[in-house]
């Protein structure tokens, strides 16, 4: 798995003008390919009288999906361009539709290219992008009077406390970058007095802290 990878922050509209045509960049997360386009279709039926409705998409941390249409534009001068610029910024698990309101000058393939890819560039600004790092999920037990205190400790230190369960013993679920759980784990003994334990779990993507 990779250690984090960056995507768009929320799903939005950009909007530009170049040479009267209007460029419309609507960009989304996505989890799955599936999402993706579903998204694509979406904005395709919000825009029926456009002249393109132009999309390409990212999924997987790893980039393993990877997908682009010109939607009868001349090939290679939208979907492309815009993949090139979500995979220079190294965004994944995002979605991209750029849709086009012909004013009537041509662009010519230059200005095609620098067009789909410069608003997709301009939209990532402007919705902002955050970046996601790998976790090993772990879940700690301990005693009631010991789990006030140990999950203030845990968000002081601004660790990612995902759930906290009050039963015959407590049960928190927290996320760690894998380089901590060997320093965590004497952490942990040393502020609970050897009483809490700690059970690794699988791994998952969480925002990554500043």
């Amino acid at each position: 798995m990779q250690e984090q990878y960056r995507t768009v922050a929320r799903a939005g509209v950009h909007e530009s003008e170049i040479n009267r045509s209007r460029f419309l960049c609507s960009l989304a997360p996505a989890a799955t390919e599936e999402e993706a386009q579903d998204f694509v279709a979406r904005v395709r039926k919000e825009h029926p009288t456009a002249s393109h409705n132009c999309f390409a998409y990212v999924i997987g941390a790893d980039a393993s999906v990877q997908k682009a249409s010109d939607d009868g534009e001349p090939g290679g001068t939208a979907g492309v361009p815009m993949l090139q610029m979500l995979m220079r910024r190294e965004m994944r698990y995002v979605v991209a539709v750029v849709t086009r309101y012909y004013g009537g000058v041509k662009l010519g393939a230059g200005g095609l290219i620098r067009a789909y890819g410069g608003v997709v560039g301009e939209a990532l600004d402007v919705l902002g992008t955050l970046t996601r790092q790998r976790f090993r999920l772990a879940t700690i037990h301990v005693d009631h009077q010991r789990a006030g205190k140990l999950e203030n400790d845990l968000r002081a230190t601004g660790r990612d406390v995902r759930e906290v369960r009050y039963a015959e013993a407590v049960t928190m679920e927290i996320g760690l970058p894998d380089g901590d759980v060997e320093a965590f784990t004497a952490w942990l003994a040393d502020t609970t007095a050897g009483t809490a334990t700690l059970e690794l779990g699988g791994e998952a993507y969480g925002d990554a802290t500043a």
